[in-house]
């Protein structure tokens, strides 16, 4: 399933929430472009609309009338997909099963979330390949990235600032080289 950038920070940004919901959407976000962005999220199962506590500060998404609102919270699809498993598969955390209704919490219920934890690359995508040429002790050129992933070179440089740097937390370093051009590496 095809993310856009925007979308993968807004997943990203309610993962890491305790609430894991996915309000405030970032600053830049607004009126019809946030509809553009959050509608096939919630459309695809990645983001679901849950019942707003006003009272406790959330932020509403949308109101029901009556002073009701409605938030959105991150779905385990949408932790899926950007590479944060269930908490099930977490081995290092007990959590209790969840059972397979989705319900919305009760007025004044907090709603049940996944614990945060640092979100990492699924195996075998074009993001864990990027990161692998990068561990490389010969590091890896944009265009050696291009030719693997097939990706643009503004993506890849967009990948280092916003995926592998941001939400990976990665020092990305380059090196110009004699005959290579400019050479990326990840900094251990």
């Amino acid at each position: 399933m095809k993310l856009t950038d925007t979308q993968l920070i807004v997943l990203n940004k309610a993962a890491q929430r305790s609430t894991m919901l996915a309000l405030p959407l970032p600053p830049n976000l607004k009126g019809g472009a946030a509809h553009k962005v959050v509608k096939p999220l919630i459309e695809k199962g990645l983001l679901e609309e849950v019942d707003a506590n006003v009272r406790a500060g959330e932020t509403a998404w949308r109101e029901r009338g009556a002073g009701k609102g409605v938030t959105l919270a991150i779905t385990e699809a949408g932790l899926a997909a950007i590479g944060i498993g269930p908490e099930s598969e977490n081995k290092s955390i007990a959590a209790p099963k969840k059972t397979a209704a989705k319900k919305t919490p009760a007025k004044g219920e907090p709603k049940a979330s996944a614990v945060a934890t640092a979100p990492t690359p699924r195996e075998g995508t074009k993001q864990a390949t990027m990161i692998a040429m990068l561990q490389r002790k010969s590091g890896a050129t944009i265009a050696e990235i291009v030719a693997e992933t097939g990706w643009q070179p503004h993506t890849v440089r967009g990948a280092f600032a916003g995926a592998l740097k941001k939400k990976l937390g990665l020092n990305i370093v380059s090196e110009k080289k004699d005959g290579r051009g400019r050479v990326y590496q990840i900094a251990s």
